[in-house]
């Protein structure tokens, strides 16, 4: 690492910002005592070709030092980063701590990240390892080593199309394993060496920002700063020890590695790990966790998926849904607003959990779940509302990656539609002169990697400055209005947040994304991408055809579907802040044309340049536009989608 890693890094530096830390509380030292006090207990499933791999405590101790040892071997020190990329697989996350034993730092990318990208980040981290999930992104490191040779070593954990004939510089991560184990053997006191290394005042993981305004920035989080976030939240009631969790969300995102590995270290979860992204809702049946974490759009698309599925099944099913969900969701209502429920409401609840509720949270997979949880945006009031009529105790809470995702979260009898809850234990929350939302504890970072300007930006006086505006209501809730720096004006001098206005309109599961224009405009006007699932089934159901999601997503009936959903946000905004024009575009926003981040944010100024005509014809009175998208196949390749984009005006209502 540069020098000024190294001032982030530092023990000595950590451990004047922390004294209370002690050293020995780190991940390794509680893997280590979970493997000696329950040695045979399952501690992480995997699901290949249909059967569950299990890992007991003392199995995933043992990979983890073998793992070390064998990457110490091959040139690993201390601080050296070490690149991470796939989907969640158990090599990946035996690896991760393999070299958090070394107190090397692992880089965790996202599987779709392109090789422009990632190149990106192995040049700004000087990355000469990298372990990968299998030939896919081995594929795609041989070709970033063509340009950037340092890097030396490429560790693969699926041998297909790899075995046999492995490249040169490739290894694979069982090799890497034997000769740990081996190492081990030879070397009897390596073992206890490697369980003495790490320290609670390490970096435990460098993870990163999503980049929407340029490079992503590096966060480094150390061990200290993630036992305190989940240890503060299991003061909350937010985790439970024993808790059978789904690793599915992209190792890369801060939830995943708080979730599948700080909790489950340390209040030993069993990680349950799907055979394959695509068979996700398939094994979270199987799986049945007790704990489950999705975000809005995903909640959103479960929905959709549910009431595709009722309006495909048998007649006497769609009678009993249509005369119990209504009285669910009615009542939901009710209790958020303080109803106490009636005995009768109270029984035909029951007799509705029996028929409906309970096989549909069954047919999911989620009939477990005590704790179901959403965040990263605001959710839709119609999906939270179904979830929890169907019994489901869903919550909000808030976090970022700076301080390891654990912030705030709603306690389960103090659920509001418009909040994220109160601050966890050891946490303070202060909202300053200019509306932004601070944050101190030890959950917080200590800086960026290499990025002294925007340290200085973020932290100031022990408060991490989150960059959101909100406020707090009197009884101590927050909540979370949207971005600081999206605050604008139009040219009328009205003060509006895009994001706010933009997440009440992906409320509806027929939007997908919504880019909201109007700084420095007389009205604001909004670019829909549609959601091809949901409109898809729903042009199946109302008899409009299509071949193509650019076909769909200009039929007029699809324009007036829309409409109505725009309608409906304009309602619950002030006058000068309702849209007055839309467009449908043709594609959707895709992380691989920079249009949105891994994490789905919109990058506006890419958008603002590439769709630069469509704005100024939105604001010139054209009633439709010849357009051409960029786009990015799979391959990597681009190409451009040509079509006539219709441009619809919504009627300007009086009043507030």
């Amino acid at each position: 690492m540069q020098p000024e890693a190294r001032a982030i890094t530092s023990t000595e530096t950590t451990a004047a910002l922390q004294p209370q830390w002690q050293r020995d509380d780190n991940l390794i030292a509680l893997l280590a005592e979970n493997a000696r006090r329950h040695p045979d207990q399952v501690a992480m499933r995997e699901r290949d070709h249909g059967i569950w791999q299990e890992y007991t405590w003392k199995d995933y101790l043992d990979q983890v030092l073998c793992f070390a040892a064998g990457l110490e071997a091959l040139g690993v020190q201390p601080e050296d980063i070490v690149l991470v990329v796939g989907d969640n697989r158990p090599a990946l996350y035996f690896g991760m701590l393999g070299m958090v034993a070394l107190r090397a730092i692992p880089s965790p990318a996202y599987p779709d990240t392109t090789p422009e990208e990632l190149e990106g980040q192995l040049r700004r981290e000087k990355v000469r390892w990298a372990l990968a999930e299998d030939q896919e992104q081995v594929d795609k490191l041989l070709l970033i080593r063509e340009r950037y040779p340092a890097l030396e070593t490429i560790i693969f954990d699926d041998p297909r199309g790899l075995k046999g004939k492995e490249p040169p510089g490739t290894l694979a991560f069982t090799d890497v394993v034997e000769r740990g184990r081996a190492r081990l053997e030879r070397e009897p006191t390596l073992r206890e060496d490697l369980l003495s290394r790490a320290s609670a005042y390490d970096v435990a993981a460098l993870l990163h920002s999503s980049g929407t305004t340029g490079v992503p920035k590096g966060i480094p989080l150390k061990h200290g700063n993630i036992l305190a976030g989940v240890r503060n939240a299991a003061a909350a009631g937010y985790f439970r020890e024993g808790e059978q969790h789904m690793a599915y969300l992209p190792i890369a995102w801060v939830g995943d590695f708080i979730f599948s590995i700080g909790a489950a270290v340390a209040l030993r979860f069993t990680v349950n790990i799907p055979e394959r992204q695509e068979t996700v809702l398939h094994d979270l049946r199987e799986i049945a966790p007790t704990l489950y974490f999705c975000s809005p759009r995903a909640w959103s698309n479960m929905l959709t998926r549910i009431q595709v599925g009722m309006d495909e099944s048998t007649p006497f099913k769609r009678w009993l849904y249509r005369k119990f969900m209504p009285f669910a969701l009615e009542l939901e209502r009710r209790r958020l607003n303080g109803h106490q429920p009636t005995l009768a409401e109270r029984l035909w609840r029951a007799l509705g959990e029996l028929l409906v509720y309970g096989p549909i949270k069954d047919h999911l997979g989620l009939a477990r779940v005590e704790r179901a949880y959403t965040a990263g945006e605001a959710i839709g009031e119609d999906v939270f509302l179904f979830f929890r009529a169907l019994g489901l105790n869903l919550r909000q809470f808030y976090g970022q990656t700076e301080n390891c995702a654990l912030a705030a979260a709603q306690a389960p009898d103090e659920v509001k539609l418009h909040t994220v809850g109160r601050p966890f234990p050891g946490v303070e929350v202060k909202i300053d002169d200019t509306g932004e939302i601070l944050v101190r504890g030890e959950n917080v970072f200590h800086g960026y990697y290499q990025n002294p300007e925007a340290t200085a930006e973020t932290l100031k006086d022990g408060w991490l400055h989150t960059g959101d505006a909100g406020y707090l209501e009197e009884d101590g809730q927050l909540v979370v209005l949207g971005r600081v720096s999206e605050v604008v004006h139009t040219a009328q001098g009205e003060r509006f947040i895009p994001t706010y206005i933009e997440n009440r309109l992906q409320f509806s599961h027929y939007i997908k994304d919504a880019c909201v224009i109007g700084q420095g405009r007389d009205y604001l006007t909004a670019i829909i991408c549609i959601d091809l699932q949901a409109v898809g089934h729903w042009a199946q159901e109302n008899g409009v055809p299509y071949t193509s999601y650019a076909e769909l997503s200009q039929q007029p009936r699809v324009y007036d579907l829309i409409a109505d959903v725009i309608a409906r946000t304009n309602k619950v905004l002030p006058q000068p802040l309702r849209i007055r024009r839309f467009v449908n575009l043709h594609k959707e926003f895709d992380p691989d044309d920079g249009e949105v981040t891994r994490t789905r944010k919109l990058r506006r100024k890419v958008i603002d340049e590439r769709y630069k005509a469509i704005i100024d014809a939105l604001y010139s009175g054209q009633t439709s536009i010849d357009f051409e998208a960029q786009i990015t196949y799979e391959t990597g390749e681009s190409g451009l989608l040509k079509r006539t984009l219709t441009i619809r005006d919504l009627p300007v209502e009086e009043g507030a």
